[in-house]
């Protein structure tokens, strides 16, 4: 068995969440530290430009701090929730931002310098992983780019094991779909079983 300080650092977070729970800021900012970077690394992939990604890790962990009576540890680890939750903050800063980007086509043309933020280009990879439906999404980055398993995933979003898995198979059919048009579809779709089953 292992003693706290040989445990995997994603897992110290139940005795840090309890304190947080009961308002202990300085608790919740060891989860932050333990975690920030991953959420970031994870929140790159889905922003549509490369500004949003503090925003995105922000609002993430301010929801952590505002739902901290619900969210879900798993096997001691807050880390999948707040994937999931950063999933779905990025879906919705991608709304605002497609929301902002039609009303600025409305007004008039005027000559200025491109922004570097409209010039992101992330790939046909995480452009189409944006298109597909939040289900999707939330278990294709969970279990094929953050590593999750079957079994992490459901307890973080509370489905069955099942349920994750056919999701998982609906997402990487609908993701190669979106993908056909690039001649790296065929090869993405095989690294994602990859490092899934691997």
């Amino acid at each position: 068995m292992s003693s706290p300080e040989t445990e995997h650092p994603d897992h110290r977070d139940a005795g840090d969440w309890i304190l947080a729970r009961e308002g202990d800021g300085e608790a919740f900012g060891r989860i932050f530290d333990r975690h920030r970077d991953r959420v970031r690394r994870h929140s790159v992939r889905l922003v549509p430009t490369p500004s949003e990604v503090d925003d995105a890790v922000a609002i993430t962990f301010f929801e952590a701090w505002r739902a901290r009576d619900r969210a879900r540890l798993v096997d001691g680890s807050l880390l999948p929730w707040l994937l999931v939750t950063a999933t779905n903050v990025t879906r919705n800063l991608d709304r605002s931002a497609r929301r902002y980007r039609a009303l600025l086509a409305r007004l008039p043309a005027a000559d200025h310098a491109a922004d570097h933020a409209e010039m992101h280009d992330d790939g046909p990879a995480s452009a189409a992983l944006r298109t597909l439906p939040m289900a999707d999404r939330q278990v294709i980055t969970l279990c094929v780019l953050e590593g999750l398993t079957d079994r992490e995933a459901a307890v973080v979003l509370g489905i069955a094991v099942g349920t994750v898995k056919s999701r998982l198979s609906r997402a990487k059919r609908r993701l190669a779909l979106a993908l056909e048009p690039s001649p790296d579809a065929h090869r993405t779709t095989r690294l994602m079983e990859a490092r899934h089953d691997g």
